[in-house]
């Protein structure tokens, strides 16, 4: 079942027209998700109840290499995108490679941008995309206390 959400774009694209043509909302979320933990299932469960469809972009390992270095991501991203699939709260799951979500967006047209707690509607750095597209920008999850990054220290001993 998982595998049967992770689609192309343009599938996803696809979708998300359909969903709004029957009057429905369509949400995306976006992340690395490289050890996934309880932040990132209340982030997604939150941004799932926000819409009818919730579409989740995850970057391919070279887009998480270039923007957080070597030595990143520990899992590869099909099993990322297959770990995040299996989540009832997500519909659609596509990987995408470049630096940032902007092309996504563009081919979602979401109504709702949805970001974690890390950030502020002020900070995401889509928001004037999203919002000259007619989407807005919200955030959802629980407060930040869970990171990946705290929990590959943590399994590192430091």
């Amino acid at each position: 079942m998982a595998g049967t959400k992770i689609v192309p774009l343009g599938t996803a694209a696809r979708r998300a027209e359909e969903f709004r043509t029957r009057g429905g909302q369509v949400a995306l979320a976006n992340g690395v998700f490289d050890v996934l933990h309880v932040g990132h299932v209340r982030y997604l469960t939150a941004a799932r109840a926000m819409a009818d469809l919730l579409v989740v972009a995850v970057n391919s390992d070279a887009s998480v290499r270039a923007n957080r270095g070597e030595g990143l991501p520990l899992v590869p991203e099909g099993e990322r995108a297959e770990v995040v699939a299996a989540l009832g709260a997500v519909d659609l799951v596509v990987v995408f490679g470049e630096k940032d979500v902007s092309e996504v967006v563009k081919a979602i047209r979401p109504e709702l941008h949805v970001k974690g707690t890390d950030y502020t509607v002020e900070t995401v750095p889509e928001r004037a995309l999203v919002e000259s597209l007619g989407g807005r920008v919200v955030i959802a999850g629980d407060e930040k206390t869970h990171s990946s990054t705290a929990m590959r220290a943590k399994l590192a001993g430091e």
